[in-house]
């Protein structure tokens, strides 16, 4: 059943094939669940809104059309529910710590001709990367994690977040200029205590 696509497994879910859906859960849960990771900041938070979404998406499959990818659909499904619980926690403070390395914010892997102390620093820009990102806003982190890491358009972000798309180009702007303002201060003073 892991040969076919996204499609023919819907169509046995429809027909009521349980397995087939829990093909679709094993695809695309990783991808899900390290995106929401780097907009939640939380891996349990996300690991609910995982579950919530797939829940959902399996009630209401029959309303899924096909205008999109399946992931796509479940991708809106999950932002909604992320949006939703980040503005009812409105700047919860949560840590990053225990980030699995595969959120998204990995390079390549190093092949076997990489040294050790390339490996090194490469973990710890990613880190440094990761900690910097934490630290921006919900309204800058969110759309930055969309378009930087899921690859989304801008008139998609502006339909997932409610906001017009002129906001969205405004946030996902002042973000990046945030974010590269901090990394530059932070790799700055990092030469400093050295």
């Amino acid at each position: 059943m892991n040969n076919l696509n996204d499609q023919q497994l819907l169509e046995l879910c429809r027909d009521g094939d349980d397995a087939a859906f829990g093909v679709l859960v094993e695809r695309h849960q990783d991808r899900l669940f390290h995106s929401l990771v780097s907009m939640l900041k939380s891996r349990e938070d996300a690991v609910d809104i995982v579950q919530e979404a797939f829940f959902q998406a399996h009630r209401k499959l029959d309303t899924f059309r096909g205008d999109s990818a399946f992931y796509t659909w479940l991708y809106r499904i999950a932002t909604n529910r992320a949006l939703s619980f980040l503005r009812k926690q409105k700047q919860k403070p949560t840590s990053i710590e225990g980030l699995n390395e595969t959120s998204g914010f990995d390079p390549p892997a190093p092949d076997d001709h990489s040294q050790p102390l390339k490996m090194v620093l490469r973990e710890e820009h990613r880190q440094l990367v990761r900690e910097t990102l934490d630290e921006l806003s919900d309204d800058y982190r969110v759309v930055l994690v969309m378009k930087e890491f899921e690859g989304l358009r801008y008139d998609e972000i502006a339909e997932l977040t409610e906001n017009p798309i002129g906001t969205v180009r405004s946030r996902i702007h002042r973000g990046r200029i945030e974010l590269a303002d901090r990394l530059k201060r932070k790799l700055e003073n990092w030469g400093d205590t050295e």
